[in-house]
């Protein structure tokens, strides 16, 4: 240690000042493949092309629109991540275009079960309830729920029958009218018949949707609070030339 205090062969504060080791003037970015938000919106736009190839007319404007909305999502979070290195607000602004995309891409998985008289299933659905527990990853894992909700649907629909077609009772009985009361009783207690692919697929997209849209929320949230804690690219260029400035003094 020298007489001031200094780390020997440093200058004047420059050891001793906090932060500046911990403030690069282009911090670390880029990193949003890591990001869960990216990688739910990746599995939406998979499954979103692959659901306009089966059920939307290739002629439809709504096939480009939903596709395009649904690339926007992840081409934003990848493009916001991307530039954060030397625009935290253009960070915030793509992240929020993203979040924007993935919103209308919503209302048109929305728009499809309704036109088409499906159901939008409820969040506690059996079915909904299995996929969340699943955690799919990739196009596949989506694919083979489907098919195993279609196998399930089908088995419970030939478990409310008996060998000649009567529907069984809750008591174990068959009937082929009514019930106690006048109504019929029937074991099986989901939709008429199992549910069609199309609408179990959208079903799915919104599941993703409803995930993709509050992981974005929270992920503006914490870079607005960034933003107005640390400021953004041009504050920190201001910190880094006023300490190159005590760096130079004699």
């Amino acid at each position: 240690m020298n007489p001031r205090g200094n780390v020997r062969g440093g200058r004047r504060g420059e050891a001793t000042r906090p932060g500046a080791a911990d403030d690069p003037l282009i911090p670390k970015h880029g990193g949003y493949r890591k990001l869960k938000s990216f990688q739910v919106a990746q599995l939406i736009y998979d499954v979103t092309v692959r659901f306009c190839d089966l059920y939307i007319d290739r002629r439809s404007r709504t096939r480009d629109q939903m596709v395009q909305a649904a690339r926007s999502g992840t081409q934003n979070i990848a493009e916001g991540s991307v530039a954060s290195g030397t625009s935290k607000k253009m960070e915030l602004k793509l992240t929020q275009v993203a979040r924007a995309s993935l919103e209308e891409l919503r209302l048109d998985y929305e728009d499809f079960l309704r036109q088409r008289e499906l159901p939008k299933l409820e969040p506690n659905h059996p079915a909904l309830v299995r996929f969340k527990a699943s955690r799919p990853r990739t196009l596949d894992e989506v694919r083979a729920w489907v098919a195993e909700e279609r196998r399930r649907a089908i088995q419970a629909g030939k478990s409310d029958t008996d060998d000649h077609g009567r529907s069984r009772t809750r008591a174990g009985a068959t009937t082929s009218g009514e019930g106690p009361g006048g109504a019929s009783v029937s074991v099986h207690e989901g939709p008429c018949g199992p549910l069609p692919s199309a609408c179990l697929v959208a079903n799915a997209a919104l599941s993703l949707l409803n995930l993709a849209c509050h992981l974005l929320d929270r992920q503006v949230e914490r870079l607005a609070r960034d933003f107005e804690r640390e400021g953004g690219f041009t504050e920190r260029l201001y910190r880094h030339r006023k300490r190159a400035q005590r760096r130079s003094r004699p």
